[in-house]
């Protein structure tokens, strides 16, 4: 997976996608466990940023607002996660997960605008035929935003300990940023 940036323009600020490092694991600490963010990760276990950072099944990324780190995206093969937490999946897939840091940042567009670069950086790879989240069923407001932003639901599916819903956005439903 590539480790270049993409920007968005954008309200009042520029943002960016950019690979989380060894340096960015305090801060990813700091905000998983956030009350926003703990309350909508489920019973599966905290991350293991330093392992998380270097699999090659996946891309810890940083989004960035004007310099300002405010956001966490992981870009994940499932058919390749050394976990199999997505099971037998197929291949071809992407599946992704995201929270803002800092409360503060809510109901800005700032998420909006941080999956519609996952999702461009996803579909950049021409083999890419869908990306999946997984939120957990309860989580009303996460599937909405997952919904508004062009995901269609697929159906309830218990992953690990917890009650999700699994909604996946197809290449020939998603619109390229700025397009």
């Amino acid at each position: 997976m590539a480790d270049d940036t993409r920007a968005s323009p954008g309200g009042d600020s520029f943002m960016i996608l950019r690979p989380a490092t060894p340096a960015d694991i305090a801060m990813l600490h700091r905000w998983e466990s956030a009350a926003h963010v703990a309350a909508n990760l489920g019973a599966d276990p905290s991350w293991d940023w330093a392992a998380d950072i270097a699999s090659p099944a996946r891309e810890i990324l940083i989004g960035e607002a004007d310099g300002r780190p405010i956001g966490f995206l992981e870009i994940l093969d499932p058919a390749r996660d050394e976990t199999g937490y997505w099971g037998d999946i197929g291949e071809d897939l992407r599946a992704l997960d995201i929270w803002l840091g800092e409360a503060a940042d809510l109901g800005r567009g700032l998420g909006t605008r941080m999956m519609r670069l996952a999702l461009d950086r996803c579909f950049a790879t021409p083999t890419v035929a869908a990306v999946l989240v997984d939120p957990l069923a309860r989580n009303a407001d996460a599937i909405r935003f997952y919904e508004r932003v062009g995901f269609r639901p697929v159906g309830p599916r218990r992953l690990g300990e917890d009650d999700c819903l699994v909604l996946r956005c197809d290449r020939d439903d998603w619109v390229p940023t700025g397009g």
